[in-house]
């Protein structure tokens, strides 16, 4: 066989092999989600629409399992599979525990800071660090599988279907990547910066920029379908329940926005306190909750806007609630994790947490999992197993 020949069949042989790595993987992640049902939490707001509401179940009384310290702050939110939490910390490495008892199980240090959220599928972690490197880590040992380096770090977290891995970067670029092997699929240019993650809506996938738009775009193509201005600049990610996107924005306003239709369906602003609503949208079928810098969790009614209740807690509200059930879960800046009754606001139970709460809560298998600004992830659930935290050095 002559030197061209070999090369072309090299070529070609190479292509099939990605191709039917992509569908081996693409069908061990639908086989994983069937297996899964409701008792996971694989990746930030715990599904591709990033509701942020789960049908997963916890004790009706919650105490501490267990805690495991990181050695720097901690604002990304945890994934829950297979009996192991996976989160990141500002000590630059990726900690995967054992959700039975908060040893530690393996870690794997980046390059620098992760603030991004893990994603965990087909045996694969996903996140990215600040020195703008997306990694897809073996969730069995922690060692590194592949690494695709963008043009600025990465705080959004991934999300995934079909194959493809889904993240925005601070380089103001969407990446559509190979699931197999952390190749380029496409990418699509926003208009800024990329801090909040992808949701994926059918054949589309929803972004928010810092440019003030809302993009929906192609998942086969990456190529636009439309996009809708916001009036203001988002650090949130779109929370999507069939139509509707919910999105907070840094112009103080919560908007729903009918991202079919390109139209914004409704606005609300707390006009005697205007402050910047960071956190991401929770959504139920009638009902969507976020948080603001008020200081106040709003539960608006998801088709008109009009709010049926709020909380207050003594400081910020940056993080992201989770709906469990007819239960409310939030942290603030004041220190607490709060449960909230979803149907009238009325508190339930608060947790100290002991520091300033930066990551939001991932519920699966029980447990409910979150972490503070003293990095240290705290698991909650109906028993404790553990008196003494575990160390990671």
């Amino acid at each position: 066989m002559s030197g061209q020949r070999r090369t072309i069949f090299g070529a070609v042989f190479a292509t099939i092999l990605l191709v039917i790595c992509g569908l081996v993987f693409t069908e061990v992640a639908e086989a994983e989600s069937r297996s899964q049902g409701t008792e996971s939490w694989p990746g930030y707001r715990g599904d591709m629409g990033l509701t942020g509401a789960t049908d997963n179940h916890l004790p009706a009384k919650l105490k501490l399992r267990w805690k495991y310290e990181t050695a720097d702050c901690v604002s990304s939110t945890a994934a829950i599979l297979d009996g192991t939490v996976f989160v990141g910390s500002d000590d630059e490495k990726l900690h995967a525990i054992n959700l039975a008892d908060g040893k530690e199980k393996w870690v794997f240090k980046a390059g620098g800071i992760i603030q991004s959220s893990p994603l965990v599928t087909c045996g694969l972690v996903i996140f990215g660090d600040e020195d703008g490197v997306i990694h897809g880590v073996d969730a069995s040992n922690g060692k590194s599988k592949w690494s695709f380096e963008t043009g600025s770090q990465v705080i959004s977290s991934a999300n995934c279907r079909d194959g493809r891995v889904l993240v925005g970067s601070y380089d103001g670029y969407l990446y559509c990547l190979s699931l197999a092997d952390g190749s380029l699929v496409w990418k699509y240019k926003t208009g800024e910066r990329v801090h909040g993650s992808p949701a994926i809506a059918g054949e589309n996938v929803l972004v928010v920029g810092c440019d003030e738009y809302l993009h929906v775009v192609s998942f086969a193509s990456g190529r636009l379908v439309r996009k809708v201005k916001l009036g203001s600049p988002s650090g949130t990610s779109a929370a999507v329940r069939g139509s509707l996107a919910y999105i907070g924005t840094y112009g103080s306003q919560v908007l729903a926005v009918d991202w079919q239709k390109g139209e914004v369906l409704w606005r609300f602003e707390n006009e005697k306190r205007p402050e910047p609503f960071l956190a991401s949208a929770a959504v139920t079928p009638e009902k969507v909750i976020v948080g603001g810098r008020d200081k106040h969790v709003y539960c608006f009614a998801a088709a008109t806007g009009k709010v049926i209740w709020s909380f207050k807690t003594k400081k910020r509200v940056e993080t992201s609630a989770v709906v469990a059930g007819k239960r409310v879960f939030v942290g603030s800046s004041d220190g607490n994790l709060y449960e909230i009754n979803l149907d009238d606001g009325k508190e339930i139970w608060r947790f100290a947490v002991g520091s300033s709460v930066l990551s939001s809560p991932a519920v699966a298998q029980g447990c409910l999992v979150i972490s503070g600004e003293d990095g240290v992830v705290y698991c909650l659930s109906g028993e404790t197993v553990q008196k003494d935290s575990a160390v990671s050095e």
